[in-house]
């Protein structure tokens, strides 16, 4: 743990860095060569799924052999949405006049002709099934590493961890969703009636923060607490817990979460794995357009694992909280976009929030060079 002073000292640094660079603007700018979720893979269960990320119009589906596959939802002939078409035996088959295409967007069948023209094909895009989620590359193909897709092992342990999934659209920056779950101060204020807890002691909880190599980390540290209502149903403690908040920011759009507590004298701080109250969750920002997103999450219990009832009760319980944060930062965003260009203003509470913007900032240069490189 960080003296007080020299706490204060990092921080200092840290806001002087970040006031010098365009981190302080809400609405950040794309970074394409990135992995996103695109969906939830049970999504293309029953056909097509359109969906806009970074204000391209995508059509994502299945075919015959299991392979999946996202295209510009534009058809190569008329211009009519590919949504409006069917998946066939040998591809994707447009609504319009029949053109079949397959999951790299080459054109396969054209009815009634049997030459197919070497430029009847749409624009494909990277795509990757892993951990239950289709992960989509909108920048480069040739740069699309699929050692850089984060991993998400317990979408598949369902007997350790039942989960549960959904995505909400928000009208806002994605970004601000990065903000929020990097600063949780607010929750003793946003969601004081389920996870929140008192407002105080997140304000005043122990914190260790760095940033990382893709992005930046903090775990917090809320000892001999009561429990929020959410935990206390979850975790069915008879006192005061030992509580923690572990977050990983993992550019441009992805954070992982472990939060938990154990009764007061298990051995929290020493060792996390005994039984108590788990949560793991994946939160995912995926760009729509510059003021709107997709937000993807999942929750996993790692709590009474046996107990049907024990995983929708979580889920049910956490719901509301992310309806709540979906309402702050609409409304956020409905005042930025009357000056979009004013700068915001920092507090003590922002540290790690500015570490999560600057390392944003570095993808995004990064990105820009890559863009200027493909270009010439």
């Amino acid at each position: 743990m960080l003296p007080e002073s020299l706490k204060f000292v990092t921080l200092a640094i840290r806001m002087i860095v970040w006031e010098r660079n365009m981190s302080r603007k809400a609405n950040q700018p794309f970074v394409r060569n990135a992995w996103y979720i695109a969906a939830w893979a049970e999504e293309i269960d029953n056909g097509l799924l359109a969906r806009t990320i970074m204000n391209q119009p995508i059509v994502i589906y299945r075919d015959a052999d299991g392979n999946v596959g996202a295209l510009e939802d534009r058809c190569c002939h008329r211009g009519a949405p590919l949504t409006h078409g069917s998946v066939t035996d040998v591809g994707l088959r447009c609504g319009y006049h029949g053109l079949t295409f397959d999951t790299k967007g080459n054109c396969v069948e054209i009815p009634g002709q049997k030459n197919i023209p070497a430029q009847a094909n749409v624009q494909h895009f990277p795509l990757v099934e892993r951990n239950q989620i289709l992960w989509i590359w909108m920048g480069d193909p040739a740069l699309a590493d699929e050692s850089l897709i984060v991993d998400y092992p317990y979408h598949d342990d369902p007997v350790k961890w039942p989960h549960r999934k959904a995505m909400f659209q928000i009208k806002s920056n994605y970004m601000l969703m990065i903000d929020n779950l990097m600063d949780l101060t607010h929750l003793g204020y946003v969601h004081g009636s389920t996870i929140g807890g008192n407002p105080l002691q997140h304000v005043g909880a122990d914190m260790d923060s760095h940033k990382t190599e893709k992005g930046a980390y903090f775990i917090r540290w809320m000892l001999e607490h009561d429990p929020p209502p959410t935990y206390q149903k979850g975790g069915q403690f008879a006192g005061k817990v030992d509580r923690w908040q572990e977050f990983e920011y993992v550019g441009p759009s992805i954070v992982l979460q472990w939060s938990g507590a154990l009764a007061v004298g298990d051995g929290a701080q020493e060792d996390r794995e005994k039984n108590g109250f788990h949560l793991r969750l994946l939160h995912a920002a995926t760009p729509e357009t510059e003021t709107t997103f997709h937000y993807f999450w999942s929750t996993a219990n790692g709590y009474r694992q046996d107990d049907p009832n024990a995983t929708q009760e979580m889920y049910d319980e956490i719901y509301p909280t992310f309806i709540e944060d979906k309402v702050i930062m609409e409304a956020q965003q409905e005042r930025i976009n009357l000056n979009p260009d004013r700068d915001l203003v920092e507090i003590h509470a922002d540290s790690v929030l500015a570490l999560a913007r600057l390392s944003l900032d570095e993808m995004v240069e990064q990105d820009n060079q890559l863009m200027a490189q493909a270009a010439e």
